[in-house]
């Protein structure tokens, strides 16, 4: 974890007075639905992490939220997208909208995108495409680029969780669908070991520092993208600054420009490497030098367009 002196506060609290569109909140009751993966994952994201634990992760913060998925069982897919739907119909929580799971390959795909998207607070789906049961070039299955062109058909985007390896991958999906949109999650999955070689010691990264830039810029190239800056803190090491991420944020921020990225917090799975609070004052360290317009594109901005979600909830 990170030391919390290593992310000082920033000028009496400056950030924590920004109103943030938090683009990937994650919540999970294992009493409730219990996702294959989350039960061997590490003891710290294992436990309740849902509503109430949230507002405690974000107190201080005037936040917004779009939730995110959490590969749940395919036989839990309707009763997640259900519950989720539930809590978007309350006012009084701060998640807005949706984007749920779904398999764009499966043959009942359109009809159970219409069955939850009829409420009007779902903006696209998601699958898993980097854990170990899916095969690489999955994304490029003809079923699977029918079933996200649907989702464009339907106004619906499509988040891309992709290893690094395989971001061409995801470049080639958006040119065969560009009726849909794209958000590429978590920098691309960036390793952070990649970008420094004192982190590599006894464990090579997955990817070099050019493999992945050529995968960023590659999706950045098509103009039915936008990048999620999310997740990667995750990947830190134990007590590493949230500096080291710096090279990975701002070659993403870069390659998509201004317009074209939005905020992520990825809790509860960002505590395998800081807290919520410190990846906010971890990132709004690493853009400070940008242009405010910019700054708040990133943090409020550009989510507030793209998801379409009011201005002043």
């Amino acid at each position: 974890m990170i030391a919390a002196a290593a992310v000082p506060h920033l000028s009496a609290g400056a950030e924590s007075r920004r109103k943030i569109v938090d683009t990937h909140q994650h919540l999970w009751d294992p009493d409730r639905i219990n996702p294959p993966w989350l039960q061997t994952a590490p003891e710290i994201i294992r436990s309740r992490h849902h509503l109430k634990e949230y507002q405690a992760a974000t107190a201080g913060y005037d936040v917004s939220a779009v939730y995110m998925e959490i590969d749940v069982a395919p036989a839990d897919l309707d009763r997640e997208a259900a519950e989720v739907i539930a809590l978007c119909r309350d006012p009084s929580v701060p998640t807005l909208a949706a984007t749920i799971g779904g398999r764009p390959d499966a043959a009942d795909f359109p009809a159970y995108v219409e069955r939850h998207s009829a409420s009007g607070f779902v903006r696209g789906v998601r699958q898993v495409l980097h854990g170990p049961s899916t095969p690489t070039g999955h994304c490029l299955r003809p079923e699977f680029i029918k079933g996200v062109r649907y989702l464009g058909s339907k106004g619906l985007h499509f988040d891309l969780c992709l290893r690094p390896g395989e971001l061409l991958d995801g470049a080639k999906l958006a040119s065969e669908c560009p009726e849909t949109r794209f958000v590429v999650d978590h920098c691309g999955n960036a390793d952070v070991k990649a970008f420094h070689p004192a982190l590599q010691v006894g464990e090579k990264p997955e990817h070099s520092v050019d493999h992945w830039k050529s995968g960023i810029d590659a999706l950045a190239g098509k103009a039915n993208t936008i990048c999620k800056i999310s997740g990667i803190i995750a990947r830190l090491p134990e007590k590493a600054a949230p500096g080291l991420l710096a090279p990975i944020v701002n070659h993403c921020l870069d390659a998509f420009g201004p317009e074209r990225v939005v905020f992520g917090g990825d809790w509860p799975v960002c505590l395998l490497g800081g807290t919520w609070r410190q990846w906010v004052e971890g990132l709004a360290e690493i853009i400070q030098t940008r242009p405010e317009a910019e700054r708040e594109a990133l943090w409020r901005g550009n989510a507030l367009k793209f998801y379409k979600l009011p201005s002043a909830p």
